[in-house]
């Protein structure tokens, strides 16, 4: 009934009904208080209105009354924030097989590419029925990745990543807007979700594309000597990337941090943060050497390397150790 409500946004994710219906349970709620509140406030006015020769009486409260006013909307705070805590705890946890889609963010404009290597401006193709997650960064400042239609907003920020995710239950165009001013053309930073049945999505991934993000990282790897440290027989200087990404690794300080993309974007770019137990901080840093479609080629590889079958980094046949490479650690 909602999808033809002129002033609602068309539901087209599988978490949008769950949020609509917690806010039309707080819009009932806040309502009804408001309504009862100027009900009483209009009641207690006309029957304890001033009148001539009638004197004031104290009142000193009544204990069962005040009980009664507290438990009760305790009990609706309580509704409010566990069933706000169940949305929200499922609509920031992507499912582990979902299509995984990198998001920079920059004054003004989206760019986007897909896991199998397809890139995109101010425009996302995805399929209709499958989990798709975003790992989003910004080139400059904050941005805002927002799509009424799925009910999805999140923060973009710069220096790390920030995630969401959506599942389309209906093929169609909904728009993408940046939630956060962001600066002068702030307003013409907009995009479309194009939500395809799969053998449309299908044909539109076969168009072309320069190959998996993960083969790209694999390339850059290569290049920058990564290799060079990161072995994987016990020569190298760096830590051994075969398996590691969602594991969890022992630093030199004693602290046990996930390796997830957000510590393998800071091992890239600020190597010294956080050193990796028995490897010395030998790494340089790749800051301003790579750009943030390069970091996520290279975080997508490292990824691949803790799939099933895959081979991992290969050991460098030659270069010396003085040419070290990117060291996670």
């Amino acid at each position: 009934m909602f999808d033809n409500f002129p002033l609602w946004p068309s539901r087209a994710s599988a978490t949008a009904g769950n949020v609509d219906a917690l806010f039309i349970f707080l819009l009932i709620v806040s309502g009804l208080m408001t309504l009862l509140v100027f009900t009483a406030v209009i009641y207690f006015a006309a029957r304890y209105r001033h009148r001539k020769g009638v004197l004031a009486e104290q009142i000193q409260g009544s204990t069962p009354l005040e009980v009664t006013w507290s438990i009760i909307p305790l009990g609706v705070f309580l509704v409010i924030f566990t069933w706000g805590a169940v949305v929200y705890f499922k609509s920031r946890t992507p499912p582990r097989d979902a299509t995984e889609v990198y998001v920079v963010a920059k004054q003004w404009m989206w760019k986007l590419e897909h896991a199998e290597g397809q890139r995109e401006i101010n425009s996302l193709h995805v399929p209709v029925g499958r989990d798709v997650k975003l790992i989003m960064t910004s080139q400059d400042v904050i941005h805002s990745f927002f799509v009424p239609a799925f009910r999805t907003k999140q923060d973009v920020l710069p220096g790390r990543y920030t995630v969401a995710w959506f599942h389309a239950t209906k093929a169609g165009t909904y728009h993408l807007f940046c939630a956060e001013y962001c600066g002068t053309a702030h307003s013409g930073m907009i995009g479309d979700i194009v939500v395809m049945e799969p053998a449309q999505y299908e044909a539109w991934m076969s168009g072309g594309s320069n190959g998996p993000l993960s083969t790209t990282g694999e390339k850059i790897f290569a290049e920058l000597g990564c290799v060079t440290c990161h072995r994987t027989d016990t020569q190298g200087r760096g830590p051994n990337l075969q398996g590691l990404f969602g594991k969890p690794v022992l630093l030199q300080d004693g602290r046990t941090v996930p390796a997830d993309e957000n510590y393998l974007r800071e091992s890239i770019l600020d190597p010294g943060a956080k050193i990796v137990n028995g490897f010395k901080p030998v790494m340089p840093t790749f800051q301003g050497l790579v750009s943030e479609e390069q970091v996520n080629a290279l975080v997508a590889y490292v990824k691949s390397m803790s799939q099933p079958g895959a081979t991992g980094a290969k050991s460098a046949s030659n270069g010396s150790p003085e040419q070290s490479g990117s060291q996670v650690q």
